[in-house]
């Protein structure tokens, strides 16, 4: 208010000043809404740029869940044909390159956890060791 009087006062009058801030009003809007625009345009750039480095967290934690879930599961799977050669024991065998290798590659590289089959490979569990009790007893 204190700037508008003086102006007033310098210019010689309201009139005058009403008329300088009419002449002035075009361009004070062309600048508001630039500057809208600019703002416009940074926050669309921010929201990209935190997208693409959540797309870069999530592909590198994908990647390291699929060279994590191999690895595991080639050591699941070789340990069982080692186990089921040297060593005959069959249960043993079929415990780590069975039902619980196919488990732990669902969890591990594709992310699914159901309870259904959860307990199915809980059930199949017990059914191998179920059935290598038996064929242990002479």
């Amino acid at each position: 208010m204190d700037i508008a009087m003086k102006w007033g006062q310098a210019l010689g009058g309201p009139e005058q000043l009403k008329i300088a801030l009419a002449a002035l009003e075009p361009q004070l809007k062309r600048e508001h809404a630039l500057r809208r625009k600019q703002l416009d345009i940074q926050a669309k750039r921010v929201e990209q740029e935190a997208r693409e480095a959540r797309e870069t967290r999530q592909h590198k934690f994908r990647m390291a869940s699929l060279i994590v879930g191999a690895t595991l599961g080639i050591a699941m799977l070789s340990g069982g044909i080692y186990v089921a050669v040297e060593s005959k024991a069959w249960w043993l065998a079929s415990l780590l390159c069975g039902p619980s290798l196919i488990s732990m590659t669902v969890i591990i590289i594709l992310r699914k956890h159901d309870n259904e089959a959860m307990k199915a490979v809980t059930d199949a569990a017990k059914r191998t060791l179920g059935a290598a009790t038996q064929a242990n007893v002479p």
